[in-house]
């Protein structure tokens, strides 16, 4: 049985787009569910679109008790038996309440080369500090923010005349291309 995997979004869910498309051919794991943390998600129609189901957990109800929300989420990922979980846009810090019942088992792409620019406004950053190249890495979850074991990257460089708009969008290509490809390596690990 091919391992199931569950994506979670908070937007509009392009690289959610991308995983779903990609375990439409001969994947080594199939998609279960789609999950976002707002029913205005963009991405949920376009995952119902594709056959995926989709859900939602609100995080707006649960104020600062971020455990009560994972509780949510971890509910929903139970019911759908999800194997491995992948972080797509999903705009919520996790706590290693959620992070350690899925070790090893957790992915996510970040908009920057990490080790450099965790978090937020990555693209401004590398501008402001003079890089040459920016770019993106899917890496496993851990508890610390953007810090678990690198699986992937692609590097796009900097130009001159680069906003953090005009970078974000090649960036955004590239994670598009390495975040389905870092997926299937992951799931032939297992």
């Amino acid at each position: 049985m091919k391992p199931r995997v569950a994506v979670l979004i908070s937007g509009g869910g392009s690289n959610m787009v991308k995983l779903l498309d990609s375990m439409a051919a001969d994947h080594p794991a199939e998609p279960v569910l789609v999950l976002a943390n707002s029913a205005d998600a963009g991405g949920l129609a376009k995952a119902k679109a594709r056959g995926v189901q989709s859900d939602f957990v609100d995080h707006k109800p649960y104020g600062a008790d971020r455990e009560a929300f994972e509780d949510a989420l971890i509910a929903k990922l139970d019911n759908a038996k999800a194997d491995v979980i992948c972080l797509a846009g999903f705009m919520r810090v996790l706590t290693p309440h959620f992070i350690d019942r899925y070790e090893g088992r957790m992915l996510n792409i970040h908009p920057s080369l990490l080790p450099k620019y965790k978090g937020l406004h990555t693209h401004a950053r590398a501008i402001t500090a003079g890089d040459t190249e920016a770019g993106c890495t899917v890496h496993e979850v851990t508890a610390k923010l953007d810090d678990g074991p690198i699986l992937l990257q692609a590097r796009v460089p900097i130009r001159l005349d680069d906003t953090p708009d005009t970078l974000a969008a090649r960036v955004l290509k590239q994670e598009h291309r390495i975040y389905p490809q870092a997926l299937r390596q992951f799931i032939r690990k297992l």
